[in-house]
């Protein structure tokens, strides 16, 4: 695999130049000012990135996995009752860390491909007259489908029922418009090695009120994740344990290099790069895994194959002979699917070498395809599309 390429896979992203020399910091006392003026940005910064009005931000040395254990071993109970969607990958493992902590998941069975079905969500909220789920599970972001659902309307599809609702932002936050205050949620998680555009390592996450405090009756057993621990360090600027100082560094360049794009600038160059792939997708005939436009991400492509060929293939052979990185399928679409990363440290200059690869894979395969085919519509669209931002700029 060649390092001048970049990659294409949904995370982790291309880390830019300037975050990388963050990172790579001298030792300093973790307990010390030094360290305060390091983490208190960083907290800032997320705040402003999740569109946080109330609440507190936990950032813990893991990946958004780990978050994910945070958020429901700090607010739950043994034998409590979550609701969740399972429609790709992502959602699967969520479920399944759930019942391995003993909580009893009702599962919406959903196909791969479609996103969180608000109207089977409200319907199990509604029957549930006993108030016995205590949390509703969202991926915004299926990764694994390139499949983003709408978290304001999950929201309001729980109308006045009481449980809280936990929302994985890993592939979305810092690429694509999240609002924690607005669409009532009470933890966000992300990770660092996505839109922050971080090597991984860091479970960053946005608690509402609410959720903190849940924290007061729930019994699921916690000690490196406690977040009890965390906010009573952090009220010093401190933290509980020895931090990652050097990523906490590295989020604090992050979220300033987001804010200086301007975070509006950031999805819309997003919206972009994705928009643009799709062009090149619907030039090869084939389509996204996601079934309608409206559930598009603008992270992640997740390219049906044609008949008789494997996206597996593909992935192998573009780092095998061309050193780039896509990533494969996985779950029930694995070998079906080959997904394209649209997000972090990218241009439309970099994506297009990447659709390029993707073409001369193609026919390296022997699959159906014009060589040039996709990329050109890519280039039209960029084209046009940098002429309007340039204009807006001006």
């Amino acid at each position: 695999m060649s390092l001048q390429n970049p990659v294409f896979i949904p995370g982790p992203t291309n880390i830019p130049e300037s975050i990388r020399k963050a990172c790579d910091m001298p030792t300093i006392d973790h307990r010390s000012p030094a360290f305060a003026r390091v983490f208190r940005p960083a907290v800032a910064g997320v705040r402003t990135v999740l569109g946080m009005a109330e609440g507190e931000v936990i950032i813990l040395p893991s990946t958004g996995t780990g978050g994910w254990e945070a958020a429901i071993s700090n607010t739950l109970s043994p034998g409590d009752t979550v609701l969740a969607a399972r429609f790709g990958m992502f959602s699967h493992r969520w479920i399944d860390m759930c019942q391995r902590h003993g909580l009893n998941v009702q599962i919406i069975e959903t196909p791969w491909g479609q996103g969180a079905p608000l109207d089977k969500i409200a319907e199990a909220l509604t029957a549930d007259r006993g108030r016995r789920i205590k949390a509703v599970l969202a991926t915004h972001n299926e990764t694994a489908t390139g499949v983003r659902s709408d978290i304001g309307g999950i929201r309001r599809a729980m109308a006045d029922h009481p449980a809280l609702l936990f929302v994985d932002g890993v592939s979305s936050i810092g690429s694509m418009p999240f609002e924690m205050a607005a669409w009532g949620v009470d933890i966000a998680v992300a990770g660092s090695q996505k839109g922050f555009m971080l090597p991984a390592g860091l479970a960053i996450l946005g608690v509402s009120p609410r959720a903190i405090a849940a924290m007061k009756t729930a019994t699921l057993p916690r000690t490196f994740f406690d977040f009890s621990d965390m906010l009573k360090s952090y009220a010093s600027g401190g933290f509980p344990y020895t931090p990652p100082v050097g990523l906490i560094n590295g989020l604090a360049h992050a979220v300033q290099m987001l804010q200086d794009e301007g975070l509006e600038a950031v999805y819309a160059r997003h919206h972009r790069l994705a928009e643009g792939v799709r062009r090149a997708i619907a030039a090869w005939g084939m389509t996204p895994c996601a079934v309608s436009p409206d559930l598009w991400s603008d992270t992640v492509t997740a390219v049906v194959v044609p008949p008789g060929c494997n996206g597996s293939d593909l992935v192998q052979l573009a780092a095998a002979k061309y050193g780039v990185a896509f990533g494969v399928g996985l779950g029930e679409v694995a070998g079906k699917v080959f997904r394209i990363g649209h997000l972090g440290m990218l241009t439309d200059v970099m994506m297009l070498s990447g659709l390029a690869t993707a073409e001369m894979c193609m026919a390296d395969l022997g699959w159906p395809v014009t060589l040039g085919s996709g990329v050109a519509a890519a280039q039209e669209y960029y084209r046009d599309g940098s002429r309007e931002s340039a204009q807006a700029a001006a």
